[in-house]
């Protein structure tokens, strides 16, 4: 109870630094008077929900702010505005009617408690200060039909696409990307497969920098798979193709990224992300250097190569955060370091060796649990709950792209597509990995609903 106080007195700290004030007015009245909240009124306007939400309550609003909105990707916005009906979808999810619930009643709960809400479905109200995940900045603003609370993210009813049908899906789809996602996209192809698919699905594990290339340079993939965010390079040479594409990023889950040593190192089990950098940039050379009890032994470095999303993170969460911007070189200049491309080589160079370490995704570490040990970094060991909640300081999103010029020309790489967001939860953990949030999947569902009524002139 004492830290659901401090959170929610954090809050109401915050209330007059968001600059949010109560009025007599109503709650469209309120949040037409904010700057903070044009988006938000402009979309209430294009909805068709003003009347609603000037009747009498009384509601509860989580309201998103103008830059939780911007934060949603490009086209999204002006696709809800255009489409009054999929908005007031997603609107009417912010809202509750019947009870104007106050920030002392969310802190008196004993727990997570789902809300039903005006759109039909519930949100899920968290005493730590979470709906949906996304963060309340601002509490209790009074109006004279209710209360708004503030959050930061643009909350996403469930999304209803049409069911996926393998059956019926003809032609190759073809997919290539991140060494650390191609379980995943294999373990998809498999389940697609398995509903009745006939056609060839090829899924390649080149890294994510290759992969980007091949989908956005040669313009011969379906499908990148992707351990990063895509590049604004690599957005530039899609659209320079013959036949531009404009890559469409769907969330697929979540990595802990897993430094390993040997099982037979028993002088190893946590490290800081201080001692992590200095000893992949090669400053600590051998291991008492890094804590003098260590053997004075020397350190062997395993890494994924260059190519691969997995080096690039580990870079910047990394290398960069200690080093700076010659974090990259200094790993790639480093001493008696392997670097590989395919992941199993890092596997079993680490297990070779109990002076050894290395990092890759955690779905190859948890299938050599009895030959290689995890290292907790910064006092925190990875697994689904530390990765989720971001405590652990490696933990990284997995995305697929693909384009909506694809996804009409080939439908049966939409209907994959489909079927993979659809049903990546039911295995994702089997493969190795952690779910993406429910919003991270609703709003990749979206996506693909207006990459396809915009590949049909909708």
């Amino acid at each position: 109870m004492k830290k659901l106080l401090i959170v929610l007195a954090a809050l109401l700290l915050a209330l007059p630094m968001f600059g949010v004030a109560a009025q007599d007015g109503t709650i469209v009245d309120v949040a037409a008077s904010n700057p903070d909240f044009s988006t938000l009124v402009a979309a209430v306007q294009a909805a068709g929900l003003v009347d609603t939400l000037n009747g009498e309550g009384p509601f509860t609003v989580f309201a998103p702010t103008n830059a939780a909105f911007e934060a949603l990707p490009a086209g999204v916005v002006d696709y809800l505005l255009a489409h009054p009906d999929v908005l007031a979808t997603v609107l009417t999810y912010h809202v509750v009617a019947g009870d104007a619930i106050m920030s002392d009643t969310v802190m008196g709960m004993d727990g997570v408690a789902d809300v039903a809400t005006v759109q039909g479905g519930t949100i899920s109200v968290d005493p730590a200060g979470l709906v949906n995940g996304a963060s309340l900045i601002a509490v209790d603003v009074m109006a004279s039909n209710g209360v708004i609370h503030v959050i930061d993210q643009v909350l996403i009813p469930e999304i209803v696409l049409a069911a996926a049908d393998p059956l019926s899906a003809t032609g190759d789809i073809i997919t290539a990307g991140s060494s650390t996602v191609f379980p995943l996209s294999e373990r998809a192809a498999e389940e697609y497969r398995n509903a009745g698919y006939t056609g060839n699905i090829t899924v390649e594990s080149i890294g994510t920098g290759a992969g980007f290339e091949r989908f956005c340079v040669a313009g011969e993939t379906d499908i990148a798979n992707a351990s990063r965010p895509i590049r604004d390079s690599e957005i530039e040479a899609c659209a320079a193709l013959a036949t531009p594409r404009t890559p469409i990023e769907f969330r697929v889950g979540t990595d802990a990224l897993a430094v390993v040593v040997a099982e037979a190192n028993d002088f190893v089990t946590a490290l800081s992300i201080d001692q992590l950098a200095r000893i992949f940039s090669g400053e600590y050379a051998t291991w008492d250097q890094v804590d003098a009890s260590y053997p004075a032994e020397p350190i062997q470095l395993f890494s994924p190569g260059t190519d691969s999303g997995t080096f690039d993170y580990f870079v910047e969460a990394v290398m960069e955060e200690i080093v700076g911007d010659t974090g990259r070189d200094a790993i790639i200049n480093a001493a008696n370091i392997q670097f590989s491309e395919d992941d199993n080589v890092l596997v079993q160079g680490v297990e070779s060796s109990p002076y050894a370490i290395g990092y890759f995704g955690y779905a190859y570490y948890i299938d050599e649990t009895d030959r290689l040990n995890a290292v907790g970094i910064d006092g925190v060991e990875p697994n689904g709950v530390t990765a989720e909640d971001g405590s652990y300081p490696l933990a990284r999103p997995l995305f697929i792209y693909s384009d909506a010029g694809i996804l009409a020309a080939k439908p049966q790489v939409a209907d994959f597509v489909n079927f993979y967001l659809s049903s990546v939860n039911d295995y994702v953990t089997d493969v190795g990995y952690f779910p993406a949030s429910q919003q991270a999947i609703r709003l990749a569902q979206l996506q693909l609903m207006i990459a396809q009524s915009m590949s049909m002139g909708m």
